[in-house]
């Protein structure tokens, strides 16, 4: 792919958060799961960290390094025909300039677009994290932005800050931190605003958030979550669903493998299985 080609992606990628429907933008863990949405008609794809780390034996949490990203975001490029957004966690660093490193890695890799976290919150499994101070993350922001424009890529930075995942914060108080840091992160330079949670943000936090967050937001799929139909209403901008996919394919995989073992039957893995000749068409 060239510069010229990846900055086509790059603005298409965009676009798609300023269109009459939220961006439906699901999040591989490898190459084949990146096809397989590209192939069902998805208009662009994330990564997911978690999975990637799962996938090579690692916890979530900062624990794989940007190398691993870089060498799904390389092939899914290769593969895709569609936009690819890298997931980098919080950069793998501390100073801004080596934050921006990790960018320029994936951005060199293929990647449009990314997402860069406030907090080493592990996905809010360390209930003893914190917040990166704002005037810090920002510096991160710009100098993200800097690279970008020396790449000649007009990348993606989705901000996400981890308010909601944190613990100590009455609700009432999130969701106006979320709105100050989001926005504090659009003027350094993000194009668009991430808040996922843990269950919480319903229709009037997320109401709230879209009217007061001066840029595209993005909120993640889970159980509480309202419909797609209605985030439209909302004027929810991004729709993702992190590692859930992942998780929900290792327990379709648990249920095969018992089922081998308990009954010494094999129906599960035979019902919905994609044939050889499809899996292996994807990649000729």
């Amino acid at each position: 792919m060239t510069k010229e080609d990846q900055a086509r992606r790059a603005d298409a990628f965009r676009s798609l958060h300023f269109a009459d429907k939220p961006l439906l933008l699901p999040n591989a863990w490898d190459v084949a799961s990146a096809k397989l949405y590209e192939q069902d008609g998805f208009l662009a794809v994330g990564t997911t960290s978690a999975g990637i780390a799962a996938t090579r034996g690692f916890p979530d949490g900062q624990r794989i390094g940007v190398e691993a990203t870089v060498e799904v975001v390389d092939r899914a490029a290769r593969c895709l025909s569609i936009p690819i957004s890298a997931d980098i966690e919080a950069g793998y660093a501390e100073a801004p300039e080596a934050v921006a490193e990790a960018a320029r890695a994936v951005l060199r890799a293929g990647a449009v677009g990314i997402n860069l976290e406030d907090s080493l919150s592990g996905c809010g499994v360390d209930h003893y994290a914190r917040l990166f101070d704002i005037d810090d993350q920002c510096d991160k922001i710009r100098a993200i932005r800097r690279v970008a424009e020396v790449e000649g890529v007009p990348l993606f930075i989705n901000a996400r800050t981890d308010v909601f995942l944190l613990a100590g914060e009455k609700r009432g108080r999130k969701i106006d931190e979320a709105i100050e840091r989001g926005n504090a992160y659009l003027e350094a330079g993000a194009d668009g605003v991430f808040v996922p949670d843990v269950g919480d943000l319903d229709q009037g936090a997320i109401r709230k958030l879209v009217g007061e967050i001066g840029g595209p937001l993005n909120v993640i799929a889970g159980g509480n979550t309202p419909s797609v139909s209605t985030l439209e209403q909302l004027g929810v901008a991004r729709l993702s669903v992190g590692p859930r996919p992942m998780r929900a394919a290792l327990a379709f995989l648990r249920s095969i493998a018992r089922e081998w073992v308990e009954e010494g039957t094999y129906t599960r893995m035979s019902a919905e299985a994609l044939s050889y000749d499809e899996v292996n068409g994807w990649f000729s």
